[in-house]
Order: structure tokens, then sequence, then C-alpha cells
């Protein structure tokens, strides 16, 4: 299940040129910033969710060091800097087909239950973030009872 989701994440585009300066265009960005947000939805960053987040852009962009950290930052700044999901979302909608944006649904639904538990305010950012790129109530909600299907240990499907 998790390399299905790094599979998604590697077919991202890479938004154009790859030497340029990564911006929140670029839909890794864009991925990586609401990660990101989520992960800090419930004012907590637990270690367990900092290491899948790092090991999924690891992974999907086949990134490592340096690569990585200046995704992560891009990703940081762009988060701090956003006034609301918009800036995101409309990157992702743009980029991403129907199928790729629900399983950006149970990507960040893997974030959320990294730590274990699923906080009313990363359950509400989820739904938001869904509700934009235009991901239905029953889809999100698949997902997420996959997602915590997993982690409690019950398989994926």
């Amino acid at each position: 299940m998790f390399e299905r989701i790094l599979s998604f994440l590697k077919d991202l585009p890479a938004g154009g040129d790859t030497s340029r300066h990564l911006d929140a265009d670029d839909p890794r960005v864009a991925a990586a910033a609401l990660l990101i947000h989520v992960m800090a939805a419930d004012g907590e960053r637990s270690d367990e969710e900092q290491a899948r987040l790092k090991e999924t852009l690891s992974q999907a962009y086949d990134l490592h060091g340096a690569e990585l950290k200046a995704l992560m930052k891009a990703g940081e700044e762009a988060e701090a800097d956003a006034v609301d999901l918009y800036t995101f979302t409309s990157v992702l909608k743009r980029h991403l087909d129907h199928d790729a944006r629900a399983e950006f649904i149970r990507l960040m639904w893997e974030i959320v239950f990294a730590d274990g538990e699923m906080h009313e305010l990363e359950d509400n950012l989820v739904w938001r973030v869904a509700e934009l790129i235009g991901v239905d109530t029953r889809t999100r909600v698949t997902m997420r009872q996959r997602v915590r299907k997993t982690e409690d240990g019950e398989g994926d499907e």
C-alpha cells in the first residue's frame, strides 16, 4: 500500500525545469506543503509523522540529503507563507487526475495516522482539502478507513 502511494507521488510532474527554484507552483512543493500542514494541524509534529513525511518525499522523488532538505524547506516556507489552502490545492487539481487526487487524500491520512491518532483538526483539514481538489465524501471516508485498517494491522484490503 505504501508503495502505491510512493508510485503516485513519483508520477507528479516536476512542474518544469527541475533546476529552477522550488516554489508553490511546483506540484511537489504543493504536495509537501499540504502534508506539512496536516502534520501540524493538531499543534504537534510527532517524530513518527516527521519520519513518515521525510521517507515519503525521499522515496517518491528519489531525493536525499541536500535535495530532500531543499524540498522540505520549500514546502515549509510555502506552507508558512500561504494564506489559504487554495494556493496548493489548485496546483494539485491542475496536475492530477481524479484517481491521483484520491490517492493524495490517502497519503494525507497516512500522515494523520502516523502517530496513531486522529485529531479533529486533522480530520477537518483532510475534509477541506478533499473538497477543494474534488474528492467526494465517500472516497475520502473510504481512504481513511483503509489507512486506519492498515494502521491497526488488519491488512490493506
